[in-house]
């Protein structure tokens, strides 16, 4: 297989899309997001605690202070692409992470999470 073809097969393989979650596992609190790309998001995340510079300043403290090996990365739920290649999946993937939000909690005590006027 040439490179021509390597490119056409990776442009047409559907992207991961889904839920995770970050896991402190030294106090149980957890942080949800998601991704259209989860795989790309997840490393993202890891590489962006590793450097420091994470969105989310309570999980970065405390990752900082504890150490990656205290942290998992866990698959919560997948989003099954449709047939149309030019789905937009941006509304299903946020009704997504808002279920898993709503249904974990991953708020004060429990999470790293921000509420939002809808949770």
């Amino acid at each position: 297989m040439n490179k021509k073809d390597l490119k056409k097969q990776y442009t047409q393989t559907p992207l991961t899309m889904g839920v995770y979650q970050i896991r402190n596992l030294t106090n149980g609190k957890i942080f949800i997001d998601s991704g259209l790309n989860m795989p790309g998001r997840i490393n993202s995340s890891r590489f962006q605690l590793s450097l420091g510079s994470h969105m989310n300043k309570a999980l970065q403290q405390e990752y900082t202070a504890t150490g990656p090996n205290n942290f998992t990365f866990e698959v919560l739920d997948h989003l099954e692409p449709k047939e149309d290649p030019a789905t937009d999946y941006t509304g299903d993937l946020n009704m997504l992470l808002e279920m898993w939000i709503e249904k974990l909690q991953p708020f004060d005590e429990k999470g790293y999470n921000k509420r939002t006027a809808a949770t």
